[in-house]
């Protein structure tokens, strides 16, 4: 079977990683035909905005894209051109496993878990205004369509994924209509699959949680702004944005990432580590159902790094971005 998947490369350092990850999926012998589409900071000038309308219609008529980072302006266009893909294509569920790698400098070596963001609501809709020259107000919008719908596809992706619990995190003690409506539509959902323990935790024990006893936890679920700060922290644990893959995911629409940003000072020096760009391909993947090929680029990324031979200056070593995509595609053959 062949797919055609649109291609952001990005700006900053996103070119350089999103074509050594190119390369290592082409290498998977998988058929792709690339469809690559500009956006970004670097197109403003172009288009007059850093998400052209051809970006998104790419995505629609494909419904798979993978994309590199992208430096959001300051200042002027979108708030982030990744919530406004997110917000445009009701990109509703992000999904970022975090497991240890061997080789990977960490004081952990059991970590195996996933954050389960809500996407397209809370404080992160930007329902914000003025109400006078010093106050400054910000609306959380939590609904129980969008809770539940995130819920749900936590509570699949344990099922499918094989896993047997899912924490609900939240700040429901003291928000407790947004947060309370959050958890309520939650143990709702919780209620249709009894084969899967389901837990609740509160954001700030959550992340002590996380830094003492991570491996006691396997998908976690949770809203927008608790999402993200959690997927740094546990980024963190396996060491760092480096090794950090992520997905959005809609009804028959995915958007696959890396969590960390663009670097533009790193940008053409070949320099940076490819293998957050290279596990987000291989999250999409497994999503197209070539899950062979999604174990091979998984199998091979970590032997390369277990080595340390051929791996990127954070990861110890000295190669650089396009000879570490070599050496993984080397462990192909």
């Amino acid at each position: 079977m062949s797919y055609t998947i649109t291609l952001i490369p990005g700006d900053g350092i996103g070119p350089e990683i999103t074509a050594a990850m190119r390369r290592v999926v082409d290498a998977t012998g998988v058929k792709i035909e690339w469809e690559t589409v500009e956006a970004g900071a670097d197109v403003i000038e172009k288009f007059g905005t850093p998400l052209p309308e051809s970006v998104l219609e790419s995505i629609r008529r494909n419904k798979v894209a993978i994309k590199g980072p992208i430096t959001t302006p300051i200042g002027s266009g979108f708030r982030s051109v990744n919530v406004a893909l997110r917000k445009e294509l009701n990109l509703y569920a992000c999904l970022r496993p975090t497991f240890t790698i061997p080789g990977v400098k960490t004081r952990f070596s059991d970590i195996d878990l996933v954050i389960v963001r809500e996407n397209t609501e809370d404080l992160y809709a930007g329902i914000e205004r003025m109400v006078d020259d010093d106050t400054a107000e910000s609306v959380k919008l939590i609904t129980r369509g969008a809770s539940k719908r995130v819920a749900k596809f936590a509570f699949e992706y344990a099922r499918t994924e094989g896993r047997g619990k899912v924490t609900a995190v939240t700040k429901a003690n003291i928000m407790k209509f947004s947060d309370g409506l959050f958890l309520e539509a939650t143990r709702a959902v919780a209620a249709d699959y009894s084969a899967i323990e389901y837990e609740e935790r509160l954001i700030d024990n959550m992340c002590m949680q996380l830094v003492m006893k991570p491996e006691l936890y396997d998908v976690i679920v949770t809203e927008n702004l608790y999402g993200d700060i959690l997927s740094d922290l546990c980024a963190g644990l396996v060491g760092g944005l480096g090794v950090a893959p992520g997905a959005n995911i809609g009804d028959g629409v995915a958007v696959f990432e890396p969590v960390h940003g663009s670097a533009p000072k790193y940008a053409g020096l070949n320099k940076v580590n490819p293998t957050a760009q290279i596990l987000s391909a291989q999250l999409m993947l497994k999503y197209l159902g070539e899950t062979d090929a999604a174990n091979m680029l998984l199998k091979a990324t970590r032997a390369v790094i277990a080595a340390g031979t051929t791996v990127t200056y954070d990861l110890g070593g000295s190669a650089g971005t396009a000879e570490m995509a070599d050496a993984i595609i080397d462990q192909f053959e």
